[in-house]
């Protein structure tokens, strides 16, 4: 029986679209023409689907195509489940874009490092007036809360600090430039810090030993690093000045003319300055001649002055103030002023 005319026309058909998707491959196009199926001649779509509509149906994964994107044969097997990764891109696949690609680290760093903690520096002394200009302890220390200024004190400072004081400065000078790699001596800043344990006297000193004890620890435990120091920030000053206590004797009165001790207590300034160009005050009256300390270590002072004319009653409780560059402290109510010894009338010739 002879075929029929019908079926001579769907064969053609089939063979043709056959052929358009072998050309497709073989021509390197990623895939089947986009937008819907070519027209056939029988009327429909080679899609398969109605005459006249595009089938917007997704493809099973059995329906899959067997071309590659690069246009080489062979399949590429099952679409992966959406939410599943990816799978490597393929040669020739155009590379991420700079904000899918991992950070960089600077270098030297490794990944997720954590940046060294800086040393704390020292904290204000308040500043020494320095009245005469001299580097005495007091003024080197606050020109080394400048940690760029290490050099320079440890120039002023000399080979051989004569004074305990002198030497936690020099440690704490060749700390300061060793942790920052401007020079210093990691050597020389442990062995003052070693052989001065437990001597330094003063609010400054200490606080500057205990600078020196911290650069030292942070050197042990980050050998070879170097970091840069930075002056602290402001809050709490190294030294609480004021005026610890008057000493009247026992039963705190004291006469004109008499003596009174004044204990000076965290003092910041160089204590010959205060003796030359201090003054003390007792019940607002000034005190004559210079001062003189009978005492004193460290940041503490004794002051000896003779109480002046003070018009106040007996009995009256009267202020002690000490003044020097500026800065006044006080003491008030520090003791009372006795009743003068009776005048015994001298006899008539």
């Amino acid at each position: 029986m002879g075929v029929s005319l019908g079926m001579r026309v769907a064969g053609l058909c089939v063979a043709g679209t056959v052929a358009v998707l072998a050309a497709s491959c073989v021509a390197g196009e990623g895939g089947p023409p986009r937008g819907g199926g070519e027209a056939s001649v029988a009327g429909g779509l080679s899609n398969g689907g109605p005459d006249g509509a595009v089938d917007r149906t997704a493809p099973s994964p059995e329906a899959a195509p067997s071309w590659r994107p690069d246009g080489s044969g062979g399949s590429t097997g099952v679409p992966a489940p959406a939410g599943s990764a990816p799978a490597p891109a393929a040669p020739g696949s155009p590379a991420p874009s700079p904000s899918s690609s991992p950070r960089s680290e600077p270098p030297g760093s490794s990944p997720g490092a954590r940046p060294l903690t800086v040393p704390a520096w020292l904290p204000a002394g308040p500043d020494s007036p320095d009245t005469d200009g001299v580097a005495d302890p007091q003024s080197l220390y606050d020109l080394l809360r400048s940690p760029d200024r290490c050099e320079e004190v440890l120039a002023a400072l000399g080979p051989v600090p004569p004074s305990d004081d002198r030497r936690v400065l020099r440690g704490l000078a060749h700390g300061c430039l060793a942790v920052q790699g401007r020079g210093g001596s990691w050597e020389t800043a442990a062995r003052d810090h070693a052989e001065l344990a437990g001597r330094p006297a003063g609010c400054k000193i200490s606080a500057a030993y205990e600078v020196l004890g911290g650069l030292l620890e942070f050197h042990r435990r980050h050998p070879g690093a170097t970091v840069r120091l930075a002056p602290a920030p402001g809050g709490a000053t190294a030294c609480t000045y004021g005026i610890a206590g008057v000493d009247a004797g026992s039963d705190g009165a004291a006469r004109p003319g008499e003596l009174v001790a004044i204990e000076l207590r965290g003092t910041y300034f160089d204590h010959a300055e205060l003796l030359r160009e201090g003054s003390v005050s007792v019940g607002g009256v000034g005190v004559a001649g210079p001062l003189t300390a009978p005492a004193g270590t460290g940041d503490r002072l004794v002051l000896s002055v003779v109480v002046p004319a003070v018009p106040a009653a007996p009995g009256t409780a009267v202020a002690v103030r000490v003044r020097y560059g500026g800065t006044e402290v006080a003491r008030e109510d520090a003791f009372t002023v006795a009743t003068p010894d009776p005048v015994t009338p001298s006899a008539s010739p």
